[in-house]
């Protein structure tokens, strides 16, 4: 079976990951994957690019103008047909609205992963394109949501549909724990030497993901460990005013903004505890990995969280944006960390159990094939 991933990707966050370990698991499974990389015209590797190469998986490069490129999307599903390509699977807006929305006439299947919205501000371009993506899910052959509770960012009349199904994000459980082995940067490894207890957030610095709360916290946690650091990885738009914010706070000698990083399990296997202060999350990779590297978690009770961090496994924040909670709550879990290992040995088992990449491979390969045969039996025309 032959699968095109289609992504225009911004760095290698947990939909990057995700792809990156779902292509591997096909792989592994007899499947024919590819990995079409979309960016404007000029731009070097992107980090997902040089990733793919690294791990020796097939990929493709394909550089384009930006917006709606209707003429580029055209090409894309010509050169697909030349080489034979079955199904499509898109990962963004992107190609959901170039392939679902402006191709009308197709005899390949589109399947798109839904990892959730940024929720971008009112009449941006951003948010026309979120408009965009939620239309063209009614072209879509088949909308996969990485967990129930996203139904809720969907309307009524996409949910309507018989096209929306829900396959959890996997995690290529060993690669993690190799990865986490590794030495960190020289800059990061003096800051990671000097301060203790370690906090970390990591992520897009984008509004949705609350960092902001996060800093205005690290304020109040700092009272009770003088020589606590905070470690942001991450670069996004907020990437300036945080950095502003951490200097007016007093805490520019204790934040450690790192920009985008490669290796998320070797900062997270030195760290304390992961905090996750989301307005809106998807089912998260990185908090996924934390569970494999038995690292405490306070999140967010956004998403597909809560199915993770459930019966003592982590501790979720109910009253999302509030630092004051946020605070109270690391603090708590850094009081009695040495009394967590029972639950940390719990969320490792249900990350095996329950989350592993070939699990979703699985998953993946039995939507690709309902849709293959609904589109051989409909005998669907270009």
């Amino acid at each position: 079976m032959k699968v095109l991933h289609l992504i225009d990707s911004g760095g290698l966050y947990g939909a990057e990951r995700m792809l990156l370990a779902l292509v591997k698991e096909q792989l592994d499974a007899g499947l024919d994957p590819i990995i079409l990389s979309a960016g404007e015209i000029g731009i070097d590797s992107k980090p997902i690019e040089l990733e793919a190469m690294r791990l020796n998986l097939p990929l493709k490069v394909w550089r384009m103008r930006p917006g709606l490129n209707l003429k580029a999307a055209k090409e894309i599903r010509s050169w697909a047909s030349e080489i034979g390509i079955e199904l499509f699977h898109s990962h963004g807006f992107k190609f959901n609205v170039l392939m679902g929305l402006f191709w009308h006439k197709r005899n390949v299947p589109l399947i798109s992963t839904f990892h959730g919205y940024l929720h971008a501000p009112r009449f941006s371009k951003l948010w026309l394109y979120e408009k965009l993506d939620r239309l063209s899910a009614l072209r879509i052959d088949s909308l996969v949501l990485v967990g129930e509770a996203m139904r809720h960012e969907l309307p009524d009349f996409v949910l309507s549909k018989k096209n929306v199904v829900s396959i959890r994000n996997g995690l290529d459980i060993e690669r993690v724990k190799e990865m986490a082995k590794s030495d960190l940067a020289p800059k990061t490894n003096v800051f990671f030497k000097s301060h203790e207890p370690l906090i970390i957030g990591v992520g897009r610095l984008s509004p949705e993901k609350g960092f902001d709360n996060l800093l205005m916290a690290f304020t109040k946690i700092k009272e009770n460990f003088s020589t606590a650091g905070l470690v942001l990885a991450g670069d996004g738009p907020e990437r300036a005013r945080l950095e502003n914010m951490a200097i007016e706070l007093g805490l520019s000698d204790d934040v450690l903004f790192l920009g985008y990083v490669e290796n998320i399990p070797a900062l997270m296997a030195r760290s304390s505890i992961l905090v996750m202060p989301s307005f809106s999350e998807g089912l998260p990779i990185t908090l996924l990995e934390a569970l494999t590297l038995k690292v405490p978690v306070v999140a967010s009770s956004v998403g597909e969280i809560p199915v993770l961090l459930e019966e003592g496994v982590g501790f979720l924040l109910k009253n999302i944006g509030d630092y004051k909670e946020i605070a109270e709550s690391v603090s708590s879990v850094l009081v009695n960390i040495n009394a967590l290992g029972d639950s940390l040995n719990y969320g490792y088992s249900k990350v095996v159990d329950y989350f592993s990449a070939s699990m979703m491979s699985k998953k993946y390969t039995d939507q690709y094939k309902r849709l293959l045969r609904i589109y051989s039996l409909n005998k669907v025309d270009v």
